[in-house]
């Protein structure tokens, strides 16, 4: 069995610290990986410190992961060696059920098998991208363009296909105007996106200083939610509304700017659930909605996009060693906007 090397948290209260386990062999249907970059989601620092709850130890986190094919099983035929090959949130499912059938295997009935903190079929735990390699079944596996920063493909696979989604399912474009609230990991790949569609975008942040990143990265417009004037300006001017941000926040703030028959999505999860009031939805027939990353196959439709526009994630590259720093940095909102872990540092 493969020796791998990776960095794992042993219970929630430790830090990440270097493991070396093994993989399994590649069987016919699987890709072996040597990762190159893996990207920092701030659902590793919940899933490693068990704030959702369930959480396995010891843990490699890790879902945003970007490496070269370097070995397939006899009955692969969408992959070869020296790829470069992608994994995402996933690594299987139940493949039978109406979600899974319909290529919504996000959405699985009976639950995804997430790529780390999650349970094979055998009942095996699995083990993120924190490492140096990985092995999974060429259905859950993605192609990677050689056109783009390969460092900035990472994030894709979970900020990019996160924001992504909705606003392909809501048929966002020319025409619409959107409000991103937040200018994080999230929240930069919402406004790449929405600008790329055609949208007239508007950022919203409580921090001043992001106005002109904000504007760099494709906005059209910016607001500072602390200031109540402008905020009462904008009521009732959005079509769409993606809320990005995890931290505990007011969701009716971000209603009443929805207009006639407006959305708001969520893909942000904070720590505690969110009174709505009735009123800011009943008033404009006004919705709010969740969405959870992508399937296999709009995943690689957002890959290809990306690489047909040229878009990729703002990241800091770091090495594995520098990952609890990381961690600390991006719970003070440190960092442009995705931490990606260099993983030649950890051979």
């Amino acid at each position: 069995m493969p020796a791998v090397n990776g960095y794992a948290v042993q219970d929630p209260a430790s830090p990440l610290a270097p493991f070396n386990f093994e993989r399994r062999e590649p069987g016919a249907l699987d890709v072996q990986i040597d990762i190159m970059y893996c990207g920092v989601c701030h659902s590793d620092i919940h899933q490693a410190r068990n704030e959702w709850g369930g959480s396995i130890y010891p843990m490699v986190p890790g879902h945003e992961i970007i490496g070269r094919v370097t070995k397939v099983g006899a009955e692969v035929t969408a992959f070869k060696i020296g790829e470069l090959a992608g994994v995402g949130c996933f690594v299987d499912s139940c493949r039978t059920c109406a979600s899974c059938l319909a290529n919504e295997e996000q959405y699985c009935d009976t639950g995804m098998v997430g790529t780390y903190n999650g349970r094979e079929k055998d009942g095996s735990p699995t083990y993120g991208g924190y490492s140096t390699q990985i092995v999974v079944d060429e259905k859950y596996v993605l192609h990677v363009s050689e056109k783009l920063q390969i460092e900035g493909v990472a994030p894709l696979l979970c900020a990019g296909i996160t924001t992504y989604s909705p606003l392909r399912h809501w048929n966002i474009g020319k025409g619409h105007k959107v409000a991103i609230v937040g200018l994080g990991g999230l929240g930069h790949m919402g406004v790449k996106f929405a600008a790329s569609f055609g949208a007239d975008v508007t950022v919203l942040s409580t921090s001043k200083t992001k106005e002109q990143d904000a504007l760099n990265l494709g906005a059209h417009h910016f607001a500072v939610t602390t200031d109540a004037a402008k905020m009462k300006s904008l009521a009732g001017k959005f079509d769409f509304i993606l809320s990005t941000i995890s931290a505990q926040h007011d969701y009716n703030q971000y209603l009443n700017l929805l207009s006639l028959n407006g959305t708001m999505v969520v893909v942000g999860v904070p720590p505690q659930p969110s009174a709505v009031q009735a009123f800011s939805l009943i008033g404009k027939r006004r919705s709010i909605a969740g969405s959870l990353i992508g399937g296999i196959k709009e995943t690689q439709e957002m890959l290809d996009y990306c690489a047909a526009h040229n878009i990729v994630s703002d990241v800091e590259v770091i090495k594995a060693a520098d990952i609890n720093k990381a961690y600390e940095r991006m719970l003070k909102g440190d960092v442009r906007y995705r931490f990606v872990i260099d993983i030649a540092s950890l051979r």
